[in-house]
């Protein structure tokens, strides 16, 4: 499924974020949701606080919500959070939510999480330290070392990771986990696919990046119900997984030798 355009997105109304005029936010958060109103204002309380004195933005991508989602965002931005909100038309999937937020974001480097309430925003600010210190084309991923999910979930996954990881060597133990921190012009080049933000690591590490993961908390989730079935995601799993070890076979990644110095000024 080919993903959608980057849509135009405009701040919900309500006061400025905490964005100083003429600068632009440091770190973009960007949350892709689908029917989860009632987990929008205890998140965007967490986020706020965990970059309390940095200057930032929440991009929320509704993905097609039948619910009053986008409602939600709009009234955590009337209360003065600094949230933008983008609208999909219909559901195009998480992968085009995150996409369409990313290319959204006014800041150098993201911040990725999901909506659901599971991942912890106190995080951040460390997978964010960590990424400024790795270098600019890393990719922090999140590793949830212990997971508050069903017993089913936590094996599927287990197992998921293991297959993944033997087959493509992203050596990623969690790539599954919705919170990351990478720089977008990162993301920006990699090739955009439905499903693709399960293979983050893989596809960094395929165009020369690097990929290191850091220990995150996990938090069973308290409102609202998954929008995501595990057979679902088992089925489509198969598919893109082989997807993927068709792109790493057709990309040979060039290494440059030595840059040439210009010709002295004047001179052919």
């Amino acid at each position: 499924m080919s993903l959608p355009p980057s849509l135009p997105g405009s701040p919900a109304s309500g006061p400025a974020s905490p964005v100083l005029p003429g600068q632009g936010p440091s770190i973009s958060v960007v949350v892709p949701v689908r029917n989860e109103a009632p987990n929008i204002a205890p998140l965007v309380g967490e986020i706020t606080a965990a970059l309390a004195g940095v200057p930032h933005e929440i991009v929320y991508v509704d993905d097609g919500s039948s619910d009053d989602t986008a409602g939600a965002v709009r009234a955590t931005a009337a209360a003065g959070a600094p949230v933008r909100l983008l609208r999909h038309a219909a559901s195009c999937g998480q992968s085009a939510a995150v996409v369409t937020g990313v290319r959204a974001a006014r800041a150098p480097w993201i911040a990725t999480l999901d909506g659901d309430g599971q991942n912890d925003p106190a995080d951040i600010p460390r997978l964010w330290a960590r990424a400024r210190a790795e270098g600019a084309e890393t990719l922090v991923a999140g590793w949830r070392t212990t997971r508050k999910d069903t017993a089913t979930k936590r094996f599927t996954s287990r197992v998921a990771n293991r297959v993944r990881a033997r087959l493509l060597g992203d050596a990623t133990p969690d790539t599954g986990c919705g919170l990351k921190v990478f720089p977008r012009d990162l993301f920006l080049a990699l090739p955009h696919f439905d499903h693709m933000h399960r293979f983050l690591p893989a596809l960094v590490l395929r165009g020369g990046g690097r990929v290191v993961s850091e220990p995150v908390g996990h938090r069973p989730r308290v409102r609202g119900v998954s929008n995501y079935g595990t057979l679902d995601r088992l089925a489509v799993g198969i598919v893109d997984l082989f997807g993927m070890i068709w792109l790493q076979r057709r990309w040979k990644r060039p290494r440059l030798l030595l840059e040439e110095a210009p010709p002295p000024e004047g001179r052919a």
